[in-house]
């Protein structure tokens, strides 16, 4: 696990490439990021208890946010719209907390949706019933990438956290690369966007390579 959670480190320039389309699948891998907690961005207490299943999901379900693309890659901007997230499933929707385990910035910080969620992905065998989609709630963990990605693809930096966070998702939960999936496999939606959902074979091809 050492080896995989180290295995590039090359990521220091991927700010400045916009989309993905001219990089090479070995060029998009990443190393393993730091998740951030919902104590690290702030978030609010969750208005009920969230109940934990102590069972392991076999997916992963890649949502988008639908919300601006913004250009502010910083850490502070990711925090806000973690904080725009939860307020909208908790004040307009009237779920408990935020409906999506995790969250994935547009600059590439990967943050706790729903409470709970990281510490149940580090021991690796149980979930945090979620809210991203019905049905699978506890089959699959929900990822949000903030954006809107139906005309254009994810930048490079966003890219390279999803990587990281489905390998390593994967390899906790022992879900097989190819049960990656996007949120319209199993609702009628656009989500992931119709550029996103695209990707998805190389995304699932990158976490196997790096998993192999």
């Amino acid at each position: 696990m050492t080896r995989r959670r180290t295995f590039l480190t090359g990521l220091a320039g991927a700010g400045a490439l916009a989309g993905l389309a001219a990089l090479p699948a070995s060029a998009a891998a990443s190393p393993v990021l730091p998740i951030r907690s919902c104590a690290d961005w702030g978030a609010r207490p969750p208005s009920a208890p969230t109940t934990t299943v102590h069972v392991r999901p076999v997916r992963i379900l890649i949502h988008h946010t639908a919300s601006a693309n913004s250009t502010d890659f910083s850490q502070a901007h990711a925090y806000e719209h973690a904080h725009w997230i939860q307020d909208l499933h908790m004040d307009t929707n009237g779920w408990l907390d935020s409906g999506q385990h995790f969250t994935n910035s547009r600059g590439g910080f990967l943050m706790e949706g729903r409470r709970g969620s990281l510490a149940a992905l580090r021991a690796g065998d149980r979930v945090v019933e979620g809210a991203h989609c019905p049905g699978q709630n506890t089959a699959a963990i929900g990822i949000e990438n903030e954006g809107t990605y139906l005309t254009v693809e994810p930048p490079r930096t966003q890219w390279d956290s999803l990587v990281s966070f489905c390998v390593y998702t994967c390899e906790q939960y022992g879900i097989a690369p190819d049960q990656i999936h996007g949120h319209r496999d199993y609702r009628d939606t656009l989500c992931p966007g119709d550029r996103l959902y695209a990707l998805l074979p190389r995304l699932r091809s990158e976490v196997a390579a790096v998993l192999a």
